[in-house]
C-alpha cells in the first residue's frame, strides 16, 4: 500500500523538488503538498509549473493551526519544507512562518496522528563557524591554507545561528526534540546545503556546502523511510563536495544516504 506523504511548501524550490520525486513513484507514494497560495516561488527555475496539480494541493498558511490540520488529514509522514527561507528577513517576517509555522506544523503533525515528520532545518544553524578557520579559509577561496585533515563541524557541536532566520531554525530542531521525547512523534531534521534553480554553486567557494536538487531530494526520502524505531535525530543534506565542512558521515551511516553529485563536477559542467 503505498505511504500518504503530505509536503509543506510545496511553492518553494526545494518542496517541489521534493513533491516531484515522491510523486513520480505512485505506487510507493501518495502525495498530497500545501502552501500559502498554488503557484511556484520566486526561487523555482522561470517558467516552471507547480508540481503539485490543483486537485491534490490544500491551502494552508501556516501561522493558521487550524488550516494545517485540516491539510495534514490522512497524512502518515508529513515533509516540512515551508519557511521564510530568508537570513536577511526581519524578524517580524521569520516569526510567523518559521517560529508559529513550526510550531503549527509539529502540533497538527500531533492532532492528526501523523506518526514521522521530517523538518526541514538549514546548514545556516552552524554558520558561524564560518568565523573561524579553516571555514572561513574555505569561504573565501583560500583552499591553499586548507589542510586536508581539516576537522569538519558535527550535529553533535554547539550551533552556531548568525541571525533570526538561522535562529528560528534551531528552535524549530528543539521544538522537534520535545514532540519526539513529549508525544513520541519520529522528528527527523535534515540541515539542508544550498540549493538553487540553477543546480549549480556558482564558485568552488561558494559549492562547499551546496546540494544538488537530486541529492536532496534522495536524502529526504531516506528520511521519510527510515526505521521506525529512528525518535530523533539531525542530518546533514550535502553533495559530496570537496571542501563540504559538515560532517556527511552521520548522514551516510544512518540514514544510507549517498550523495550523487558534487559541486566540482556541477561547475565544470
Amino acid at each position: 500500500m503505498a505511504l500518504n506523504v503530505h509536503v509543506t511548501g510545496v511553492s518553494g524550490l526545494i518542496g517541489d523538488v521534493v513533491y516531484a520525486h515522491l510523486a513520480a513513484q505512485p505506487e510507493r507514494y501518495t502525495v498530497t503538498g500545501s502552501g500559502r497560495r498554488f503557484g511556484s516561488s520566486s526561487r523555482v527555475a522561470p517558467g516552471r509549473p507547480l508540481s503539485c496539480p490543483p486537485e491534490r494541493f490544500r491551502r494552508a498558511d501556516l501561522a493558521d493551526l487550524d488550516a494545517m490540520e485540516r491539510a495534514f488529514e490522512g497524512a502518515e509522514v508529513v515533509v516540512h519544507m515551508g519557511a521564510i527561507p530568508d537570513p536577511e528577513a526581519p524578524l517580524e517576517i521569520i516569526v510567523p512562518s518559521n517560529v508559529v509555522g513550526g510550531y503549527n506544523a509539529l502540533e497538527a503533525c500531533r492532532r492528526q496522528g501523523v506518526r514521522r515528520i521530517v523538518y526541514a532545518s538549514t546548514v545556516m544553524t552552524d554558520w558561524g563557524y564560518r568565523f573561524d578557520e579553516p571555514y572561513k579559509a574555505i569561504g573565501e577561496g583560500r583552499f591553499d591554507e586548507v589542510p586536508d585533515d581539516f576537522r569538519r563541524v558535527t550535529h553533535l557541536d554547539p550551533t552556531r545561528p548568525t541571525e533570526p532566520y538561522s535562529a528560528s531554525k534551531v528552535w524549530g530542531e528543539g521544538l522537534c526534540r520535545a514532540y519526539a521525547d513529549g508525544h513520541g512523534l519520529s522528528c527527523l531534521c535534515l540541515r539542508i546545503g544550498g540549493v538553487n534553480h540553477e543546480d549549480a554553486p556558482g564558485s568552488a567557494a561558494g559549492g562547499a556546502l551546496w546540494c544538488s536538487q537530486r541529492d536532496v531530494a534522495t536524502v529526504t526520502e531516506l528520511a521519510v523511510n527510515a526505521p521506525a524505531e529512528l525518535r530523533f535525530d539531525i542530518f546533514y543534506a550535502l553533495s559530496d563536495n570537496r571542501y563540504r565542512w559538515l560532517d556527511a558521515e552521520h548522514t551516510r551511516r544512518v540514514l544510507g544516504f549517498e550523495p550523487a553529485d558534487r559541486a566540482e563536477d556541477a561547475i565544470a559542467r
